[in-house]
């Protein structure tokens, strides 16, 4: 996807719209949801008794709510669940972009910002149905083998759903954009791609004799995994 491309005629709120670089956003649900189904973490911001806090976690989406949780006994949950305002972040880094002077060195990325106040889960079933699909976003797959939550982990996990109804993504995917003069300078550019590299997987120092042996699911597990796994 280049600088610029357009995909839809979706709209953002004043809030939302990128204004630095405006031909990087996008607004259309085809690329939020690819976005956030590629990512692990996302960062959740918020301010409690005039305070900023950003917590790191880990999430899910389902269909047009990005879902999250931590304990009942978590200030972010407690504050968030009191109807605080939050802003959600996701961000892919895919390559470093070296130019020719250091004022243009940048990054390919992807990033999605979503704004608004998170709903919490309070159905036990539904609960149990969101804390399974975010284990499967992280590894696909999983839940046809572990346990799941039983009454007492489920009493003892909040989990929040943030709608997409404001949210925006900034994408940048080229070469270095050196100003005109600097490209006759003798100095390497480009880009240095970046990935998540796999290591082999290690068994846990207790596991169960009669533990199969890794899973394909396992040993497949790329950034890929969630449009492999159909969902």
């Amino acid at each position: 996807m280049s600088d610029g491309q357009v995909l839809s005629q979706s709209q953002p709120t004043e809030r939302t719209r990128v204004r630095r670089l405006s031909e990087r956003g996008f607004y259309d649900p085809a690329t939020l949801h690819a976005i956030l189904d590629e990512g692990l973490v996302c960062h959740v911001g918020f301010v409690a008794d005039g305070q900023p806090y950003v917590i790191p976690t880990l999430y899910v989406r389902d269909g047009d709510t990005v879902y999250f949780h931590g304990s009942t006994g978590s200030r972010t949950m407690r504050v968030l669940a009191a109807g605080t305002a939050v802003c959600l972040t996701v961000t892919l880094v895919d390559g470093l972009v070296l130019a020719r002077s250091v004022f243009h060195h940048s990054a390919n990325y992807r990033s999605v910002v979503v704004l608004g106040r998170a709903e919490p889960v309070l159905d036990d079933a539904e609960k149990d149905r969101v804390l399974r699909l975010l284990v499967e976003h992280v590894v696909p797959g999983r839940t046809a083998e572990a346990r799941g939550p039983d009454a007492r982990e489920l009493a003892a996990t909040a989990v929040l759903g943030l709608q997409l109804d404001e949210a925006s993504a900034k994408i940048r995917n080229g070469p270095a954009a050196d100003d005109e003069e600097d490209y006759e300078l003798p100095v390497w550019a480009g880009v240095l791609p970046l990935g998540i590299a796999v290591g082999d997987p290690r068994p846990d120092d207790r596991l169960h004799h009669s533990a199969p042996p890794v899973p394909g699911y396992v040993t497949a597990w790329g950034r890929d995994r969630v449009a492999r796994s159909g969902r």
